[in-house]
């Protein structure tokens, strides 16, 4: 899937990978992906409930060797 900016929290506790996440979703305009790529196992459901509450769109998801990968859509709020 084509994204529109990359985030590497590989290697980054919680809640980091959401603190980077955030910082770099805000900077994107609606409609646009964001790739972020994570190491943390709680990566999972920090990011389910962080897109949850913040009106953005969990697009895709997968694990890789280890790495999670989340595809997320800005949302228009």
């Amino acid at each position: 899937m084509k994204s529109n900016r990359i985030v590497d929290a590989k290697g980054l506790a919680c809640p980091m990978p959401i603190v980077k996440t955030n910082k770099a979703i805000n900077e994107l305009q609606t409609g646009e992906i964001l790739e972020v790529h994570a190491t943390d196992k709680g990566s999972r459901n920090d990011m389910a409930a962080w897109v949850k509450t913040t009106g953005n769109e969990m697009v895709q998801e997968q694990e890789e060797n280890g790495v999670f990968k989340f595809w997320i859509k800005k949302g228009s709020h």
